[in-house]
C-alpha cells in the first residue's frame, strides 16, 4: 500500500507540474498507447490517451450522474468528506470560488466524490451543497460504494484515497483537483488547497473552452 501511495504522490506531482507550463492547448496527461498503420503506404500512428472509465453514482439531488450526464462538458473533480477536520473545507472554499466564475455555463462542471460513504448519505450531501450555496445541477457531490469510488480515484484520476485510523477523520486522500475534457481525458492537476494553483485552474478552464471554440470554426 505503501508503494501504491508512494506512485499515486509522483503521478501526482507530475501532473501538477505538467499543468503548471502554460500553453495556448493543454497538454494531455496520463497513460498512452500508440498503434502504427499503412495508409496508402504511408505509415501513420494513432495515439490513444488515458481517459476516465465510465461510472454512474448519485447525487445531493438522488440523481444518477455518469458519462452520458456529462457529455459535450468539461469538468473538474475532487475527492472529499463532509465531517474532513483538515484540508476539505479549504479544497470547499477555492472549488467554490471557480464555481462562482462559472456558473451558469453548462460547459464547465464540478464532480465532488465523497469518499466516506457511511456517513456522507443523500441528505448529508444535500446539506453540504446547501450550506456552500450551490444550486441546480452544475456541481454535484456524489455517493458511491467505498470500493467504487476508491477505484475510480486511483484507476481513473491518478489520484489517491484511502482509509487510515491513525489520522483525524480516518481517511486520508489526496487535494487535487482535476481538470478533464470532454473526451474524458485528463488536461491539468493542481492543488486544491494553494489559491495560486486555483487561479492557474482558472486560466487552464478558459484555455480548454477556447480550444473548443477553436475547433468549432
Amino acid at each position: 500500500m505503501k508503494i501504491l501511495k508512494s506512485l499515486l504522490v509522483a503521478s501526482a506531482a507530475f501532473l501538477l507540474f505538467a499543468c503548471n507550463q502554460h500553453h495556448e492547448k493543454l497538454p494531455i496527461l496520463g497513460e498512452r498507447q500508440t498503434m502504427e498503420r499503412m495508409v496508402n503506404g504511408k505509415l501513420e500512428v494513432d495515439t490513444f490517451y488515458q481517459t476516465i472509465p465510465a461510472f454512474s453514482f448519485m447525487n445531493q439531488d438522488s440523481a444518477i450522474i455518469n458519462n452520458d450526464s456529462l457529455k459535450n462538458s468539461i469538468y473538474i473533480a475532487d475527492f472529499f468528506f463532509t465531517s474532513c477536520p483538515s484540508i476539505c473545507p479549504i479544497m470547499s472554499k477555492n472549488m467554490l470560488s471557480v464555481y462562482q466564475k462559472y456558473k451558469g455555463n453548462n460547459e464547465v462542471r464540478f464532480l465532488s466524490h465523497s469518499i466516506d460513504p457511511k456517513h456522507d448519505s443523500i441528505p448529508v450531501l444535500k446539506k453540504y451543497a446547501n450550506k456552500l450555496g450551490v444550486t441546480g445541477t452544475q456541481w454535484s457531490f456524489l455517493l458511491g460504494s467505498r470500493d467504487s469510488v476508491y477505484n475510480i480515484a486511483r484507476n481513473g484520476y491518478m489520484n489517491y484515497a484511502q482509509e487510515n485510523e491513525k489520522i483525524p477523520g480516518g481517511v486520508e486522500h489526496s487535494g487535487y483537483f482535476i481538470l478533464v475534457d470532454k473526451d474524458k481525458r485528463i488536461r491539468g492537476a493542481y492543488d486544491g488547497t494553494n489559491k495560486e494553483q486555483v487561479e492557474n485552474l482558472k486560466t487552464d478552464i478558459d484555455i480548454l473552452l477556447n480550444e473548443y471554440k477553436s475547433a468549432k470554426k
